[in-house]
């Protein structure tokens, strides 16, 4: 039998099997205590608003229940999950801290209670009344047996708990146990990233009522602090939800203006509110809504003030208490955080911030036990950021951003203020102080000084003076003495730095101190249960400051904990040993990695003014290739100037063991790695010193070395460092790593982002306060701002007339008052001004409950006119391209919003079109708007490709096109658009348009050498063209000149003599005689148009200078990718390049830093930014950035998009709702996900989409795929999940249809994870690659990869079959089913996905048809049977319902037998036994996988050719 891939492939597969890995087991949620109390009833012996209470008056309050009315509310009609029996056993592995397919589907206590009682069909309707007795004995008792596992809730929240039993049968009568068992739910469902708040919003009064419980809950001394941290964590969970209005309204009372009730003086207060007017209404508001309000409602409202002022009194009790244990400690991390959260807002910071820094919560937070406690570090990190956003330089009540400069002077107005209150109240012994500068007196240590001769009464009474808190009340053990107030006047007065200063500081490259750190290394084990010390990207930011800080810093930890995972990938697979000589050999290999003598020092400069680090540190380091494979050598030859290295040294010696230290060790340190410096490349040289700048002409060459010297250079700072303190690091150096190029970008994007955070590069002032979240989501888009056009000339947008009336439905359409009737494009919409109306009286500010509402807008009246487009020449190159799309009314809208200045957020689910709509906006601004530049931004190379191809196609001209980045090179054009490719087309035109010129001048009998330059030409121009067709203009000015008269004087007969003839046709009239000529003119003049952009690159010499001309004078349309732009970011700013308008696709797609940055790649120009019109095309219902971290991506929601948090915040969108890319019957499997989402009539009646899939039953089907061989899904190691059945019969699919014809082109294979992928091209090249009958899908990859490309024929391998893993976030699904145009075929566990909650809707669809494949047996590619002739057949001819693989496969194996000897007996392909693998049954010959790791050196060169798998996103997120 016939092995595939040598013995390479049989180790390997030896080497996964002895490797089978279970998964990582999750950790356990927190243990409850077994006790709930009750809440007390809240005592209504508050005092009026307008007086303050006492501390220990709110404090009562606070801990209190409200005592609603009865609402009775319709409980929630959750659809049950199906649950079918298993037909098959599983097979899986039991994933440990996971639920299983036997948690939910077996006899397991909690699946067998949810059939009993929640997930019955007969309660579908039936109203849910929840048993007390079964929260408490069943579900409760059981999991706090168990200390309230994660794994327990997870099962719970698959079994639809929450939605199907607790929810709806949620009442005001409910017990604790209820709402603690909805908060559990709640929280192990936004750890898992799903859907929440929407299950609550059909019954916001219940919902209020839920709200406040578990608000008292949180104030309840009777329950335990685990508790407790729980329920503070369903408040966390808000506070980040205030784009769900529900969440919102029960949040935004808990930090309004009311909380200031709690401040320590009325004074104090009354000092505040008079220094704002806009802060005294609000307060007055306040005061009256609470005289107001009946008893209840002021209840309810001293609640809301009391709320947070009593919650951080707990929180301080809690740092000072004696002998504080770990949930002590978990609960203050979890209230650091969410008093973080709350500061890192304007909307909740504005009122928050000054009652916590009247608490002095930070000053007590650094002197208490807790936070002294050596093993919290977590909490001291937790502190220090909540210091940062404490003390952000940003004005509370105006959002303003502080300037360096302003921060200071608020700074020195405080130090005044202790200045004046020192000289007045303590001139004896505070005289220095009050006479000292202000720089004398703003550090801590000097400060203290002058402070230490005040005795302990005389610091209370400065303190006080100074209207700082000096009390607190009594439940509260805080000891308020002279260390205490002491700190506080610190805290209160030392300068502190600016983010601005905090960013300049932070290094962009990494050393083993930053790559190993340990707030760095608790993002490797984040589980979600403890809170990390990283700033969030939220809804909304305190400033663009703020925003770009945020970025900066995960950004920058993003980039080091990739580059920490490649460089212990790397010395795994060296496997570094120390000899008996004490030094250190590797024994393994890594294609990534050289060793390499210790670098030279070449050069230190001196540093620069201002400056204490050397401004740069050269050095050399010498490597030999001569051992590596071509395919590896040719890898290290590609390396270019200004790519980094990562200089290692590695003892083996050195290798630290878990005895001797504290905490994990990563397998970097277990090996022995001592330090890590970073190096660009500066040259590289050939072993006889040249310098080699074109490195793949060098590599062609024959007469090569094998030794290569780069000059490096080397980190500043760090060197710095190690002169300083660590010694000669480079002494040990003995490692040289590369990374490869498309993920070792991160320097000059951090020096973008840094770039940017240190500069004062504004936002345009009309976008501004949008993108921070503040003010009216609407304020940006077009209708509200003041350049809004009125007047638009929309060419070829519209094909006629009556596809202008179909595309502006609801506005009146009228004729100009030049034109009646209807007419053809193209057209110019006007928009009617409405007529000024008579002010009405003033009324009263309150509106009318029972009043009319006020109407939203007026019908929009558009007045439509026309043009003849002028004629550019006789030629048929001449005629302009015209757009052929007939846009659909969402369409227009898009177009008409993209085309108008402002933000145009345009949603495209798959298949509507939104890169057409793209290039007709970037078209309609090119001709509207000559003078104003366009910046094109993709995520991808491809989706770049892909956009720019149809603009190339659109009547632009090509002069004005640039595409920078490497991607260009697969850009399927004629021309080439990049920076060398675009001066190359200007130099080939020139002469061409020189041949025309010395062809021109031949034919006016002008003697000399008119076109040896664009210079030249440009005289000739002058001197014969312009004159002579000045003296013909004159001469058909005259009214008695004939047509006839006209063609007679023409004076360019001879120079189109080669045009099509006539050029002027007999018996035209006069104006079109003159039409025709000036159309010839415009033809000669397009010629020296074009040789006047050439002449600056005939007078510029060098290539940079002509490139940067290009970019910054010639180009208007100029395409990029996100990433390009990250990184020449400055590089463009600095050319001083200037933009109107970007463009951005895939938006959703794209890093919130990488769509800001394309904003802001120029400088103001007048004090001014040029930017007119943002329009961003994306869908945020399919795939987010990809982000590898899963504590960046979850925690500090890196991966969240500046496009979907713009939906979130509620801009305008317009949403795409015609697809045309798949059938209608498979479009049907997301358009569940889109409201309103249609099909072009076109998927109803063409041909292709009419006919039936050849040799399949259904176009599209799920296939319940069971064990093979016993087994299901199998992880060999962590993430690279694999399963062997559906490989094989994804195979066996693409087989048989490669037999009855089916093109190759047309069909893909796609998986969700990429362990599945490689296991599938394994398949391939076992039973495929080498036969010509079948040869090799299009293509094969991971549903992530292929978002944004599309094939007629798509088989999808879901995988898993022990859950449903990471596709369960409903985007992967839509990115899955949205792939196909005409056929569909899905391999997966039907009992996993079945049960899944979130995926119900399409599995629904799915499983209405058989879950066995069922074939058409008898027919080719392509059938003649038509769909809609078979919708109400049971069957139809040669139906053949597949089994399982190996029917399937034995089935295919028959067919190429039986297609062989036809072909051979036909003579029509000659198929040899040499060189066609024999073609066996599925089951029979199985592809063996390749070892992952071999020990000598050739052959682990050999199996270092291969492209090492990465475990990308969301596939690093599933433990």
């Amino acid at each position: 039998m016939p092995t595939v891939g040598g013995a390479r492939l049989q180790r390997f597969w030896r080497y996964l099997q002895g490797r089978y890995l279970t998964t990582t087991s999750w950790r356990t949620a927190y243990s409850l205590l077994p006790r709930l109390g009750h809440c007390n009833k809240l005592e209504n012996s508050c005092g009026s608003a307008t007086h303050r209470q006492p501390a220990s008056s709110s404090l009562h309050a606070a801990r209190a229940t409200i005592k609603h009315t009865r609402i009775r509310s319709s409980p929630v009609k959750m659809p049950p999950a199906k649950r079918v029996k298993s037909s098959a056993n599983s097979g899986s592995k039991a994933v440990s801290g996971r639920p299983t397919v036997e948690d939910l589907e077996g006899e397991s206590e909690f699946a067998t209670l949810a059939r009993q009682h929640w997930l019955t069909t007969s309660r579908k309707t039936a109203e849910v009344k929840v048993k007390n007795d079964v929260l408490k004995r069943e579900i409760w008792d059981t999991l706090e047996k168990e200390d309230f596992p994660l794994k327990s809730l997870l099962v719970l929240e698959g079994l639809q708990t929450l939605e199907s039993y607790l929810w709806p049968g949620y009442g005001e009568d409910s017990s604790n146990y209820h709402v603690l068992l909805i908060v559990l739910i709640v929280n192990a469902k936004r750890r898992e990233r799903l859907d929440t708040w929407n299950i609550f919003s059909d019954r916001p009064a219940d919902f209020s009522d839920l709200f406040r419980r578990a608000l008292s809950l949180t104030l309840d001394g009777s329950l335990s602090w685990v508790i407790r941290t729980h329920v503070l964590l369903f408040i966390i969970h808000a506070f980040q939800s205030l784009d769900c209005t529900i969440v919102r309204k029960e949040c935004a009372p808990l930090v309004s203006i009311s909380i200031w009730h709690n401040l320590s003086t009325d004074e104090k207060r009354d000092a505040i509110l008079d220094s704002n007017t806009q802060l005294r209404k609000a307060w007055r508001a306040s005061a009256k809504r609470y005289d107001a309000a009946d008893d209840a409602t002021k209840a309810r409202l001293r609640f809301e003030r009391s709320w947070l002022y009593t919650s951080v009194l707990d929180f301080l009790t809690v740092l000072y208490s004696d002998n504080a244990k770990q949930e002590h400690v978990m609960y203050c991390e979890r209230f650091i955080e969410f008093l973080t959260d709350l500061q890192s807002q304007l909307p909740t910071r504005r009122y928050v911030n000054t009652l916590l820094q009247d608490l002095h919560v930070l000053p007590a937070l650094t002197l208490s036990p807790v936070y002294n406690d050596e093993p919290n570090g977590l909490l001291r990190d937790l502190c220090a950021l909540l210091s940062h956003y404490t003390y952000f330089t940003v004005d509370d009540q105006t959002g303003a951003q502080l300037s360096k400069t302003e921060a200071y002077e608020r700074h020195c107005g405080d130090l005044a203020k202790l200045q004046r209150t020192a000289l007045k109240h303590f001139k004896e012994k505070l005289t220095v102080l009050a006479l000292s500068n202000y720089g004398s007196i703003d550090q801590r240590n000097e400060l203290e000084g002058l402070l230490e001769v005040l005795t302990d009464e005389e610091i209370e009474a400065l303190s006080k003076t100074l209207g700082l808190r000096t009390s607190y009340p009594e439940s509260v053990k805080l000891p308020v003495d002279r260390g205490f107030l002491m700190e506080v006047l610190l805290s209160s007065f030392e300068r502190r730095k600016t983010f601005q200063e905090l960013a300049d500081d932070f290094s962009l490259f990494p050393t083993e101190d930053t790559l190993f750190e340990v707030g760095l290394r608790r993002t490797d084990s984040y589980d979600g249960s403890r809170p990390l010390a990283l700033p969030k990207l939220n809804l909304q930011y305190l400033s663009v400051g703020d925003f770009l800080w945020r970025s900066m810093v995960l950004y920058r930890c993003e980039a080091f904990y990739a580059i920490r995972q490649d460089i212990e990938s790397v010395l795994q697979r060296l496997k570094p040993e120390a000899r008996r000589t004490g030094e250190t050999a590797f024994s393994g290999f890594s294609r990534m990695a050289l060793t390499i003598s210790k670098p030279t020092i070449v050069e230190v400069v001196p540093p620069l003014v201002g400056d204490d680090k050397p401004s740069a540190v050269r050095a050399e380091v010498t490597i030999d290739l001569r051992r590596f494979s071509p395919n590896i050598r040719r890898e290290w030859e590609s390396l270019r100037p200004d790519d980094v290295l990562f200089l290692l040294a590695v003892d083996a010696t050195k290798s630290k063991q878990a005895s001797n230290v504290t905490g994990p060790l990563t397998e970097a340190e277990k090996l022995g790695l001592v330090a890590v410096r970073s190096a660009e490349i500066i040259q590289i040289l050939d072993d006889k010193g040249r310098p080699i700048r074109d490195t793949q002409a060098y590599f062609d060459g024959h007469s090569r070395g094998d030794t290569r010297k780069l000059r490096l250079r080397l980190d500043a700072k760090a060197f710095k460092e190690d002169a300083e303190g660590k010694g000669d690091v480079y002494e040990g150096i003995n490692l040289l790593v590369r990374r490869s190029g498309r993920e070792n970008n991160f320097k000059p994007v951090l020096e973008s982002i840094r770039d940017l955070t240190l500069s004062n590069v504004p936002l345009a002032p009309w976008l501004h306060e949008v993108f921070l979240g503040y003010g009216d989501p609407a304020g940006a888009t077009y209708r509200q701002l003041p350049n809004y056009l009125t007047n638009v000339n929309f060419r070829d947008t519209f094909l006629d007339w009556q596809h202008l009336i179909e595309s502006l439905p609801g506005k009146i359409v009228e004729p100009s008052d030049d034109v009646t009737g209807s007419f053809g494009p193209p057209y110019v919409l006007e928009t009617v001004d409405k007529p000024a109306e008579e002010a009405p009286s003033k009324q009263s500010k309150k509106r009318r409950r029972d009043g009319e509402p006020a109407l939203i807008a007026e019908i929009e009246t558009l007045k439509v006119s026309t043009y003849k487009p002028p004629n550019n020449g006789p030629y048929p190159v001449d005629a302009p391209k015209l757009n052929h799309v007939r846009f659909t009314p969402t369409q227009i809208e898009a177009i008409i919003s993209g085309t108008q200045p402002g933000l145009t957020l345009i949603v495209g689910p798959p298949g509507t079109g939104k890169t057409d709509v793209a290039t007709q906006i970037i078209n309609n601004i090119y001709h509207n708007f000559p003078e104003q530049k366009t910046l094109l931004i993709a995520h991808s190379n491809q989706a770049l490709n892909q956009l720019f191809a149809k603009i190339v196609a659109l009547d632009i001209d090509e002069r004005h096109l640039l595409r920078l980045g490497h991607g260009e090179e697969d850009l399927e054009t004629e021309g080439s658009f990049s920076k060398h490719g675009r001066v190359e087309s200007f130099l080939e035109n020139r002469q061409r348009f020189l041949y025309e010129v010395n062809r021109l001048a031949a034919s006016m009998g002008a003697p000399g050498a008119h076109g040896n330059s664009a210079e030249t030409a440009g005289y000739f121009n002058s001197v014969y063209v312009l004159p002579a067709w000045a003296k013909f203009n004159d001469i058909v000015e005259k009214e008695d000149v004939t047509a006839e008269d006209i063609v007679n004087v023409f004076p360019f007969h001879a120079y189109f003599a080669d045009a099509p003839q006539p050029l002027f046709p007999p018996g035209a009239d006069r104006d079109e005689v003159l039409e025709i000529a000036n159309g010839c003119y415009r033809h000669i003049s397009k010629i020296f148009s074009e040789l006047a952009d050439v002449l600056p690159f005939e007078i510029l010499r060098r290539d940079k200078d002509k490139a940067n001309y290009l970019l910054t004078n010639e180009a208007r349309v100029i395409a990029m990718t996100s990433t390009h732009a990250a990184m020449k970011r400055g590089e463009i700013a600095a050319l001083g390049f200037q933009y109107d308008n970007v463009i951005m696709e895939e938006a959703a797609q794209i890093t919130e830093i990488e769509n800001f940055i394309p904003l802001a790649m120029q400088k103001p120009k007048n004090g001014q930014m040029a930017l007119q019109r943002v329009v961003l095309c994306g869908d945020h219902y399919q795939n987010s950035p990809v982000i590898q971290g899963l504590a960046f991506r979850h925690y500090a929601n890196l991966e969240q998009s500046l496009f979907s948090r713009l939906v979130r915040l509620g801009v305008p969108t317009i949403n795409l709702d015609q697809q045309g890319r798949a059938r209608p019957s498979i479009s049907s499997l997301y358009r569940w996900r889109y409201p309103n989402l249609g099909d072009l009539p076109h998927t109803q009646t063409v041909e292709e989409f009419r006919t039936a899939n050849a040799g399949f039953r259904y176009d599209y089907q799920f296939i319940d795929v069971p064990d093979y061989k016993g087994k299901g899904e199998m992880e060999p190691t962590p993430h690279f999940i694999q399963n062997l059945g559906e490989a094989e019969y994804a195979v066996a699919i693409y087989q048989y249809m490669r037999l009855l014809g089916y093109p190759a082109s047309k069909i893909s294979i796609l998986a969700t994870y990429a362990g599945q992928k490689a296991l599938i091209k394994d398949v391939l090249g076992h039973r495929c690659a080498k036969n010509p009958i079948f040869g090799l899908p299009r293509t094969v990859t991971t549903v992530d990869k292929y978002q944004g490309e599309q094939n007629d024929y798509i088989i999808l391998s879901l995988t898993r079959t022990s859950r449903v893993g990471y596709l369960r976030d409903i985007r992967r699904l839509t990115v899955a089913l949205s792939r196909a145009r005409l056929g569909l075929y899905i391999l997966g566990r039907r009992e996993i996905f079945e049960a899944c909650y979130e995926l119900r809707e399409a599995f629904e669809l799915l499983l209405k048809r058989p879950d066995k494949l069922t074939l058409a047996a008898g027919e080719l590619w392509p059938s003649k049977r038509v769909l809609a002739e078979e919708a109400d057949l049971e069957t139809v001819p040669g139906e053949t319902v597949i089994e399982n693989v190996m029917h399937l496969g034995q089935y295919v194996y028959e067919m190429t037998q039986t297609k062989i000897q036809t072909l051979n007996g036909q003579n029509t392909l000659q198929i040899e036994a040499a060189a066609v693998p024999a073609v066996v049954p599925v089951g029979e010959d199985e592809p063996e996988p390749i070892e992952a790791e071999v020990e000598n050196g050739e052959n682990a060169a050999e199996e270092e050719d291969e492209e090492p798998v990465r475990i990308e996103g969301f596939e690093a997120e599933e433990e």
